[in-house]
């Protein structure tokens, strides 16, 4: 039996992680398995670009947990996006780049494949399994659902969200200490999320937890106060520009500085209809994604907030690569764990689908069908903790 594994889109603190984890549970039930893996996700697919894995990655896979990142590297490739793979040189003009990677994966005799990443990757998988089944190919795949938005249809938690959130905190425990350089500053820290709020809105949470656990000493300016959160804008919520001037302008007067949780993807419809109406092109990934790292939403909230307020020096951090880099904390670690290795056990059955925590089976560790794979899932901003967050910073 022959076994191979691909990461996809952008990196999360789970790829390597499950990879090792997969190995671990594979050593237990198909020892003598043959594994490989696919370099850059579908690039390396489509090229025929792989690594067949020592016999000492079986023993040292514990390795694995200790790094962030992918050990057989990502890409954000759409395999029904032929012009852009046309473009890019994965395939050749009138070739289909979903059979080009369908009789790769023939060609290698792969029995299972496991895909990591998020909603694209896995659909793109679905898309692949679907294709080979039509033209006489059995090919089991198993996805595995990664990604730091938590954003994925039905899954209730993605691999690698909650250590990027608290890292995305430990990050901004740093950056606040910048309130100590200027007057009426403004800092803003952006943080990932193009349609879906939930780590802006977990990293500010516990962002705040950790500011709990630490002493200051307001009598020599190091007040709590100048340490917290005076705003969260998330693409769920909507908010009137003029009054969150008028509330933060007085928090500017009392505490002589301003600190910010912006998700990326908050008001990128507004920061979108402006860069069309000067007649500016809107950069877009493959997927047609709009390029946020280029239109840099937390540079544009700065300049609108950095004269309402009067503010002396702005400030824009970015969490994103920091956080989304880290090795998975042990929250992470275990559910990984349950989910590779429940996904092994229904991959050697022959079953396909994403092994991840269902939202429409009571939260339990269920074998999603690809079809039921969808991004673009909201934050519940309902949620009990979300609430409390707002009300600790006088924002509801």
């Amino acid at each position: 039996m022959k076994i191979a594994f691909l990461t996809a889109g952008g990196i999360a603190p789970c790829l390597s992680s499950s990879i090792g984890a997969l190995i671990e549970k594979y050593n237990i039930l198909a020892p003598e398995t043959e594994l490989m893996g696919y370099l850059n996700g579908y690039q390396g697919l489509l090229l025929g670009k792989s690594i067949s894995f020592p016999e000492s990655v079986k023993k040292d896979y514990s390795i694995f947990y200790d790094f962030g990142g992918s050990m057989i590297g990502n890409s954000r490739v759409k395999l029904t996006n032929v012009e852009d793979c046309i473009k890019r040189g994965y395939v050749q003009e009138g070739e289909d780049p979903l059979k080009v990677a369908a009789e790769q994966l023939k060609k290698d005799q792969i029995d299972i494949l496991h895909t990591i990443g998020g909603d694209d990757t896995n659909t793109m998988a679905a898309q692949l399994s679907f294709y080979l089944k039509e033209n006489g190919y059995d090919l089991t795949v198993v996805g595995l659902p990664k990604t730091v938005d938590n954003d994925v249809f039905p899954i209730t938690q993605t691999l690698g969200a909650w250590t990027a959130a608290e890292q995305g905190a430990v990050f901004f425990e740093n950056i606040a200490n910048e309130n100590t350089t200027s007057t009426r500053q403004l800092i803003i820290h952006e943080v990932m999320g193009r349609n879906c709020g939930w780590l802006t809105a977990k990293t500010a949470f516990d962002y705040r937890e950790r500011m709990k656990r630490r002493s200051f000493f307001p009598d020599m300016l190091i007040d709590e106060v100048r340490w917290g959160i005076d705003a969260l804008y998330i693409p769920e919520m909507d908010f009137d520009f003029q009054s969150e001037v008028e509330r933060l302008n007085k928090r500017m007067d009392e505490k002589d500085g301003i600190n910010i949780f912006l998700s990326e993807g908050a008001g990128l419809d507004a920061i979108v209809r402006e860069m069309e109406s000067q007649g500016e092109d809107v950069p877009m990934d493959a997927f047609g994604h709009v390029r946020l790292d280029e239109i840099n939403p937390g540079q544009w909230f700065a300049k609108k907030f950095a004269k309402g307020l009067n503010a002396e020096k702005v400030l824009v951090q970015k969490s994103g690569y920091f956080a989304r880099s880290a090795k998975p904390n042990q929250q992470d670690l275990d559910l990984i764990k349950q989910s590779a290795f429940f996904g092994a056990e229904q991959a050697l059955k022959g079953q396909s689908g994403v092994a991840g925590l269902d939202d429409d089976a009571d939260q339990t560790l269920s074998l999603i069908a690809f079809e039921r794979i969808k991004g673009g899932k909201p934050f519940d901003y309902n949620v009990s903790w979300y609430h409390q967050l707002l009300a600790e910073i006088g924002q509801k």
